[in-house]
């Protein structure tokens, strides 16, 4: 064979090796996953068996932290529901997309994360309390004419309500009003288990959003899920001092702890349902809380953390956050790594490889891809760009360890500012203001350049239009909603609605 022959039959042979070697490697990368975005609803950071709660076990959240992710640095970006909810569909900092309380709704000329999923095609479903459509007061199912419902933000299946709900809840399917029975996080569990059974069997992706009612007020758990916090107990010993306990504590925090037993025994039946249905490898699951825990409440739902729910300490924005993903998230990892609900919409377009325009800009969020893959990764890395905050006239600031808080509260006609480091100070006692200067002038700055570009958000500039829908409407109780009004009678006798509905024919 002449060595031209020769050289030509080495380089077919080398271009099959390396069609193959390329053909191993695409079968290792992982299909698109079904995605399931999981938020408890005031849970606080301190509110889990992993960080070592007297009472509390949470073994089946202990259970997807160990199977993946846990992000121990982890913020809601708002200290109260609906701005993290916002934050959540946008990627944007919440006052930005018009919700800067609770209560607010999400301004319709925003971009949601769940239209671009659904147009790259996933099914989409949202399930349980929404609150982005400008209602408050308890949890009233969604009208089918509600302008702010979750089909107008991507969700070709919804089950939900305004705002919190509890035990044998009232839900809206698409407009449709249904009566469930037993506790509300299992309820909304098992809805979106059949739609993902429906999902598998069409074998198209699914992406659901599961935001629970629990542990909101008001607490109502089953006489068993109380019971349980005892029977925990490892021996008779434990018992005896986990009785004790209870015996000390008030019926609210005793509710309370019984609903999060509830919620995490549902956690466990996602878990084995998207097991039963050949998903669950394939399935990104992330839970978090949508704020930081409440004061009122025992053991603490926040230490050692400063602060709880309503405000910008790290009680108020840090909470629990665990990423589950088998096919891709290695087992039994923890990181301290900075990150933030904003970032979640983000995260999902990089992993679905969706345009960035599928999110308005500016965006405060950043992807966590190679974080969650530990492509390029170090466990040393820092966060490139900080994570800021607004509440209720305040703001802060998170640059990795580094920590400023720029309060309402007025001193010789100047903010109070405080500096705190994190890594050193979990618990924000010592003020650092007056010692670091130079970090203090750099973050001052930061949050003077951020504040200013979200002045411009809310003022309406991201949009096409260049200002707000003028018909973008104001908070308001759905008591003052005369769809609602034929219902009434019948509600009078919910618990979740008889204080509400007393208030509003005493006016």
């Amino acid at each position: 064979m002449r060595w031209i022959e020769v050289w030509m039959v080495c380089l077919v042979a080398s271009s099959f090796l390396l069609t193959e070697q390329d053909n191993a490697l695409l079968a290792q990368e992982p299909k698109r996953p079904n995605v399931v975005l999981v938020m408890a609803d005031d849970m606080g950071y301190a509110q889990t068996s992993y960080y070592g709660h007297s009472l509390l076990r949470t073994p089946e959240l202990d259970r997807l932290a160990r199977g993946g992710l846990r992000l121990d640095q982890f913020y809601a970006a708002s200290a109260v529901c609906s701005p993290t909810r916002a934050s959540v569909l946008t990627g944007r900092s919440p006052e930005r997309t018009g919700v800067p309380s609770h209560g607010h709704a999400l301004r319709l000329q925003e971009r949601s994360v769940a239209v671009a999923i659904r147009e790259a095609g996933y099914v989409t479903g949202h399930f349980g309390k929404w609150h982005l459509d400008g209602l408050r007061g308890p949890g009233v199912p969604i009208l089918a004419s509600d302008r702010f419902h979750p089909g107008r933000f991507g969700f070709d299946v919804w089950l939900s309500v305004t705002n919190f709900f509890d035990r044998d809840p009232i839900l809206s399917r698409r407009g449709k009003f249904e009566g469930f029975q037993g506790d509300s996080s299992e309820v909304i569990v098992e809805e979106m288990l059949d739609f993902a059974k429906r999902s598998v069997r069409s074998k198209q992706p699914f992406f659901a959003v599961v935001w629970y009612g629990t542990p909101h007020l008001p607490f109502r758990a089953s006489p068993e899920d109380i019971q349980s916090l005892v029977d925990a107990g490892e021996d008779a010993d434990d018992k005896l001092a986990r009785q004790q306990l209870v015996d000390r504590l008030d019926q609210a925090s005793l509710n309370q702890c019984g609903e999060l037993v509830a919620m995490d025994r549902s956690l466990g039946t996602l878990r084995e349902g998207l097991s039963k249905l050949g998903a669950l490898e394939q399935t990104l699951i992330w839970f978090c809380s949508d704020n930081g825990g409440l004061a009122q409440v025992k053991p603490s739902s926040t230490a050692p953390l400063r602060g709880h729910k309503s405000q910008l300490y790290e009680g108020g924005l840090r909470v629990p956050c665990v990423v589950h993903w088998p096919e891709v998230v290695r087992p039994n990892r923890i990181s301290r790594f900075p990150a933030c609900t904003t970032d979640i919409a983000p995260t999902l377009l990089d992993l679905l490889q969706l345009p960035e325009q599928s999110l308005l800009s500016p965006t405060d969020g950043i992807s966590l891809a190679s974080l969650l893959t530990e492509r390029d990764w170090e466990e040393t890395s820092e966060r490139n760009e900080p994570i800021g905050f607004r509440f209720r006239g305040g703001s802060a600031v998170v640059d990795n360890q580094w920590k400023l808080l720029r309060l309402p509260k007025k001193k010789a006609g100047k903010p109070q500012q405080e500096l705190y480091h994190l890594g050193k100070d979990i618990g924000e006692t010592t003020n650092l203001a007056k010692k670091h200067p130079e970090v203090l002038d750099r973050l001052s700055g930061w949050l003077d350049d951020w504040n200013q570009s979200v002045a411009q958000s809310i003022a309406g500039k991201d949009y096409s239009e260049g200002h707000v829908d003028p018909n973008h409407p104001s908070p308001k109780f759905w008591t003052e909603e005369e769809n609602y009004e034929p219902f009434f009678d019948e509600w009078r006798q919910r618990p979740e609605y008889e204080e509400r509905l007393r208030e509003k024919a005493s006016s």
